[in-house]
């Protein structure tokens, strides 16, 4: 059931990929840069209220917040269907991801402690995978969806999933919480949520190459964001806990997070408009199109996890780092602006798809290595958050650039290289994370800020 949450909150980053030229259609008046708000409003709400949202599921109950998400996230994603405006589409996609946040750590954090530690390598796996086959699903199925029944259908098809995770997880799920957990300091989760926010208007305001207009937000949430750093580090109850990050294991994956998510999520809707703007592919041929990719992944999720288990995640990582980054290599070296599917698209999509596998298997798994259970869901929050924010740059830059140079073919070959050094810097993380493994017993910070009882 904690599988079927992840299934929920990762298929709607594909399946709106998919359907976003229809979407673009749509709403023919508003710019590309004020539409990414569709993708860029679930990521930066998602990736703010993700850590605030794990210390909730701590202190209030897994199965309960995990149930609220749910709930919401079914009437957020009919609100998404019914949108009469952009702005109304933007508002929902916001509230979705609220959903969204108090699903994924809740969902991990009811899963972990299910397994011994030598196998959580595995579990994160098998997390990750079914999010992954979510990603695998949303291309094809939104492809379908769309060609039959336009972009709302996309989040028509939300419904009969959340009905049924709910109903079974009432039955399957067992309550847990920390007693001592306490909530964090509200100032923080508004410096961080504003300063992300702010960075990602500045880059989506460059379009065009007008980043004069951009610079103000872009200083604003650079201020922002290190305010939030100095706050954490005072108050008695930090949206994160400093001591986390002295965890080598630990901060290598967030690291790795923010880094590959960029790429990887640029790479996920740069493809989709490759293959749409200048292939000529319809919105059904192009979701079939890009599908290998996703499957591959989930495929090297669960295998992933099985090496991180073995060798260490760092193994996982930096395997899965240079695989993305020779895909990303193959597509700006050999694609060209005459369709090539099967001799140099499909084997740069299978080469990617297997990197993103095994790299988000050992970033889930280096994430919480080194935690007690009872910061399971405030890790792997931190974890996801790293991820959606650089989602939410990755995206927000690609759109930007495409914008600026009318979305010429060397527009996406120069996307596709910075995603390919992105990979590079992937590899670089799993050195640092190194042989991180599950341990059998909670492991104190190395800092006064200790990890057993809530800061």
């Amino acid at each position: 059931m904690t599988s079927l949450a992840a299934f929920l909150v990762f298929l709607d980053v594909t399946i709106v990929n998919i359907a976003f030229p229809d979407v673009r259609a749509t709403y023919p008046d508003t710019s590309l840069a004020d539409l990414s708000w569709v993708f860029t409003a679930y990521n930066v709400v998602f990736a703010a209220l993700l850590i605030p949202a794990g210390r909730l599921a701590d202190a209030r109950g897994r199965r309960r917040i995990f149930g609220v998400g749910l709930v919401l996230f079914g009437l957020a994603s009919l609100a998404c269907a019914l949108a009469p405006t952009a702005g109304a589409l933007v508002a929902a996609r916001a509230v979705q991801a609220v959903a969204a946040a108090l699903l994924a750590p809740a969902s991990l954090a009811l899963l972990l402690p299910a397994f011994p530690p030598e196998r959580r390598g595995a579990a994160v796996g098998l997390w990750g995978a079914t999010g992954a086959i979510a990603a695998a699903t949303g291309p094809a199925l939104g492809g379908v969806l769309v060609d039959a029944f336009g972009w709302r259908a996309v989040f028509f098809v939300n419904l009969p999933v959340v009905v049924l995770t709910l109903v079974a997880s009432r039955f399957v799920l067992t309550e847990s919480r920390d007693p001592d957990a306490r909530l964090p300091d509200p100032v923080s989760v508004v410096l961080l949520g504003t300063g992300v926010a702010a960075i990602s208007l500045g880059i989506v305001r460059g379009e065009d190459g007008g980043w004069g207009d951009a610079v103000w937000p872009l200083v604003a949430g650079a201020v922002l964001l290190v305010l939030f750093g100095v706050r954490s580090a005072r108050v008695a109850r930090p949206l994160v806990e400093p001591a986390l990050f002295r965890l080598r294991s630990f901060a290598g994956s967030i690291a790795g997070y923010l880094v590959f998510s960029g790429g990887f999520y640029a790479l996920l809707l740069s493809n989709i408009l490759f293959l749409t703007g200048v292939w000529g592919y319809d919105v059904l041929t192009a979701g079939l199109a890009v599908t290998p990719g996703p499957l591959m992944a989930a495929l090297a999720s669960s295998v992933g996890g099985r090496v991180a288990d073995r060798f260490g995640a760092g193994a996982s990582v930096v395997t899965g780092g240079l695989l993305f980054t020779a895909g990303c290599v193959l597509f700006a070296g050999a694609v060209g602006p005459d369709p090539a599917w099967l001799t140099v698209f499909l084997p740069g999509q299978l080469l990617t798809g297997l990197g993103v596998g095994a790299v988000y298997a050992g970033l889930g798994t280096a994430a919480v290595s080194e935690l007690p259970p009872v910061r399971f869901a405030t890790g792997s929050a931190v974890g996801t958050c790293a991820r959606q924010i650089g989602a939410v740059l990755g995206i927000a830059l690609l759109l930007s650039g495409l914008a600026a140079a009318g979305s010429s073919f060397e527009a996406f070959r120069t996307g596709w290289i910075a995603m390919a050094a992105g990979g590079i810097v992937t590899v670089l993380c799993g050195v640092v994370v190194g042989a991180a493994r599950a341990r059998s017993a909670p492991v104190p910070a190395p800092a006064p800020v200790s990890l057993e009882e809530p800061a």
